[in-house]
């Protein structure tokens, strides 16, 4: 195996927690090496096609289902540079108060071993950078303004929101980081609602646009279709790098003093879980069993209607211009626990598995026919981000089958939380009610739950009995390896995770520069 030259910091992953660590740490003056399994994308590779931008989804190992509830991996993820950070929809709420103390509260899962408060100037930090849209007391959100105005609504918009409105939910700008005007040579957004398909105008703050541009000029090491295969060890078992095969199928080690998993939150497990020797006969970091353990992610149900009135569906966002946190108080006078937030008029295309035609599977020929030309001018969508509760058996484990390099396949175990099954049915009943109170003339909801939105599996926490990494995500025992991502969350919440990633990467990331000693093997 050919052994690189030593780095300070040996990063896996280049998606969005990756791209800030290499971001920050460079600045710092840190010798950094990314390690990305998949292609090195550029602006220009992001082209406004539905088919096209599937380049953009998962491409490496397949990732096995499991449970009652099978979670399909491959849409979720990215594969990349950027990650999925590259194609996600850029909205961007901060997880509340509430959502850091799940096991206080309802005896589900474990508390964060920080708050909101701990996280908040870590919040503020990153939208000032990313430059994040919205209007933070239409929030009712504490922390500072945001640093551009709200997104423009559309005709979808502003006929959902009557609906709200007569439910007795306030609405308000869907915080986004998306520029809604021209600055720092990154133009307004054209609200064409590609997002899924990525940005090539650079509007929709992604890694390619705010951090790997100032990571590479700063001398950062990226290296692409470089499959990381395990956690090197020295014969006491302390981390010394990262074993891999690069892009032209040979075998390497990179030496690094500190190393940062950033490979989202099924492969940080399944790396951890693969990397077993004398000292670590369960895998690195998982003395206790609770590497795979608790993972979690979102349910997404959409609920549809059709207007007299013109709603302009084809413009927008992919995330809607509005938002409602009405409903997000974890439990009901009746019904089932956990938060919701709605999404209120995502901008929609004709075709793909998110597009007008979908929203009606059932119908073919002439019928389907009509229905996309009256949908086309006339449809209302709103979709609910239901929170799933975290059970401690949903979980990412390794199968015996391996991909080409001899890794254990993961496989994620996920089976819902009978309040979390009956929240997604709750959240598309009040949607019907919500969209027939905006005026809608007819009204369906999409039947196939969508699971989205990875957490969990190497959850962060105080007690290494119990936990993955503290609470800086350092793993226990282990103070010169660190997890990034969503899988750092004991729960998720009800809003998308990004914005939270990065604010728990910013708090790492400059703890590893003011606090280099305690990073140390």
């Amino acid at each position: 195996m050919r052994s690189d030259a030593p780095a300070d910091v040996v990063i896996m992953g280049a998606g969005a927690a990756g791209a800030l660590f290499a971001d920050r740490l460079t600045a710092a003056g840190q010798r950094v090496v990314v390690l990305e399994a998949g292609e090195g994308w550029a602006l220009s590779d992001l082209v406004s096609s539905q088919i096209w931008a599937r380049r953009l989804k998962w491409g490496g190992a397949p990732v096995l289902p499991g449970g009652a509830h099978p979670f399909g991996h491959n849409f979720a993820v990215g594969s990349g540079m950027g990650g999925s950070a590259i194609h996600h929809y850029a909205s961007w709420p901060r997880l509340r108060a509430q959502d850091f103390r799940l096991g206080s509260t309802l005896g589900l899962g474990q508390d964060w071993p920080i708050d909101a408060a701990t996280l908040a100037p870590w919040y503020d930090r990153v939208q000032a950078e990313m430059l994040i849209s919205g209007d933070a007391a239409a929030e009712g959100r504490d922390g500072a303004p945001y640093p551009l105005p709200p997104v423009k609504v559309f005709a979808q918009a502003r006929l959902l929101a009557r609906g709200f409105a007569a439910r007795g939910f306030a609405v308000c700008p869907n915080p986004m980081a998306v520029m809604t005007e021209d600055r720092d040579d990154r133009p307004e957004c054209l609200y064409d609602g590609w997002c899924d398909a990525g940005c090539p105008t650079g509007t929709l703050a992604n890694p390619l646009v705010v951090h790997w541009p100032r990571a590479l000029a700063a001398g950062a090491v990226l290296r692409t279709r470089a499959n990381v295969l395990a956690i090197a060890t020295d014969a006491a078992g302390r981390a010394t790098g990262l074993d891999y095969v690069d892009a032209a199928g040979e075998r390497a080690h990179q030496p690094a003093a500190r190393i940062v998993l950033a490979g989202a939150a099924v492969q940080n497990a399944r790396l951890l879980l693969a990397s077993r020797s004398t000292a670590h006969p369960l895998g690195f970091g998982n003395a206790h069993a609770q590497v795979g353990r608790w993972f979690n992610c979102h349910s997404i149900g959409n609920v549809h209607g059709l207007f007299t009135e013109q709603t302009e569906p084809h413009m927008g966002l992919a995330a809607g211009g509005l938002m409602s946190f009405a409903d997000y108080g974890k439990q009901r006078e009746s019904g089932p626990r956990g938060s919701i937030t709605w999404g209120i008029a995502p901008a929609v295309k004709p075709n793909d598995l998110l597009g007008l035609a979908m929203t009606r599977a059932d119908l073919f020929g002439p019928a389907l026919h009509a229905f996309m030309a009256k949908a086309a001018r006339h449809i209302g969508i709103i979709n609910a981000i239901c929170e799933n509760l975290p059970v401690a058996d949903n979980r990412i484990e390794l199968a015996t089958e391996t991909d080409r390099f001899g890794v254990p396949l993961a496989r994620i175990v996920h089976t819902l939380h009978p309040d979390s099954a009956a929240l997604w049915e709750h959240a598309l009943q009040d949607g019907e009610t919500i969209l027939r109170a905006a005026g809608a003339t007819q009204v369906w909801s999409g039947r196939q739950r969508a699971l989205g939105h990875v957490s969990g599996g190497t959850i962060m926490g105080r007690d290494p009995v119990t936990s993955v990494t503290n609470d800086i995500g350092q793993i226990h025992g282990a103070a010169n390896v660190v997890v990034a991502g969503g899988g750092l969350f004991p729960s998720i919440g009800a809003v998308s995770p990004t914005f939270t990633v990065l604010a728990l990467a910013a708090r790492t990331a400059a703890a590893m520069i003011d606090e280099r000693g305690r990073f140390a093997a």
